[in-house]
């Protein structure tokens, strides 16, 4: 009895002593849950993940999501790696442009369809120019089915441009207005300086500097062409006919005044001023200006600007204004009959 009674007393001590055991173990709490689980044999929470979709597109099975216990220590003990299919942001493709295009020597074009050969040093002669910057490497330039760089504009007067890209030449007389436009277009300064000091285009300096003291000029030149074209279409003609009034000076004179006219200069009040401001009855009216050109000289701007319009135009002075103004006043002005004809 005793020895069972002791055996009883030494099992109790023995639990005891586990307790204690227990209770004061240096291990930390983490360490004693994670054992308990396994002594349990239970499974360890798994830690929260969070789901990526890949840029592919592929999703994970529900049960991988679910592993077991060894899988589930392994994933707490390592970190977490990337997916392979996730993928790292990249460029969509390499830039453009990124070595500058080598040219031959030599080089064929195709402008508009008319064909040139030429060295790559002409068409970079002046470097501040639309060819020098188109065959610097730096810009794509398409080619046609035979290879030869593409330019998209009219080939006519393309050979002059190389002229004088390759010796200085300018153009012919008649072909200096056309040149001066595509010397616009390919910016070609120096070219474009040289053909304003000439024939035409000097004299159209001068001419423009004339037409700049009359703000109203191209405004009544478009009256003219709608007045012709509605009078020609209303009634079923060829030609139409306008009355058009063209003044250098304002002030009116009588038969009297004229020798005088060029020397006199009036000098009157607002007041009366106004006595003698009137509207010829007239379809377009041109003047006053200041200047040596005359009413002659308009007469030819006028006639000639039409013309660049691809329009006929012929004139002839018909009579004066002979409207009563103020004691011997008359208006006097000259008036012009235009002709238009439109085939």
């Amino acid at each position: 009895m005793q020895q069972n009674g002791s055996s009883g007393s030494n099992g109790s001590d023995g639990c005891s002593r586990e307790r204690q055991s227990l209770s004061f173990s240096p291990l930390p709490a983490a360490t004693t849950r994670v054992r308990r689980f396994i002594q349990e044999r239970r499974t360890l929470p798994l830690p929260r993940v969070m789901v990526v979709f890949s840029a592919a597109g592929d999703t994970e099975k529900p049960s991988d999501a679910m592993s077991s216990s060894d899988s589930a220590e392994d994933d707490f003990r390592k970190p977490a790696s990337p997916s392979p299919n996730l993928t790292l942001s990249k460029p969509l493709r390499s830039p453009l442009n990124a070595q500058e295009q080598e040219f031959p020597e030599v080089i064929s074009l195709n402008v508009g369809g008319t064909y040139f050969t030429t060295r790559l040093s002409t068409l970079r002669r002046y470097e501040d120019t639309m060819l020098a910057a188109m065959f610097s490497g730096r810009h794509y330039i398409p080619r046609d089915a035979e290879g030869r760089y593409f330019i998209d504009r009219d080939g006519t007067y393309f050979g002059d441009i190389l002229n004088f890209l390759r010796e200085g030449e300018l153009p012919h007389r008649d072909q200096v207005r056309a040149v001066h436009r595509e010397a616009q277009y390919y910016s070609i300064g120096p070219l474009l300086d040289s053909l304003e000091d000439i024939q035409p285009l000097t004299g159209e300096k001068v001419r423009q500097a004339f037409l700049d003291l009359l703000p109203y000029y191209k405004d009544n030149l478009e009256r003219i062409v709608e007045i012709a074209k509605l009078r020609a279409m209303q009634k079923k003609a060829r030609f139409a006919k306008l009355k058009i009034c063209v003044y250098k000076e304002e002030m009116p004179i009588t038969p009297y005044e004229r020798p005088l006219f060029n020397s006199l200069r009036f000098e009157r009040s607002d007041s009366e001023a106004k006595l003698f401001e009137h509207h010829c009855e007239v379809d377009v009216s041109f003047g006053p200006w200041e200047a040596v050109a005359d009413v002659y000289d308009l007469l030819h701007c006028i006639v000639s600007d039409l013309a660049e319009r691809g329009i006929t135009a012929e004139q002839q002075c018909i009579g004066v204004c002979d409207k009563h103004l103020i004691n011997h006043y008359y208006c006097k002005r000259p008036i012009y009959e235009f002709k238009i004809t439109w085939w």
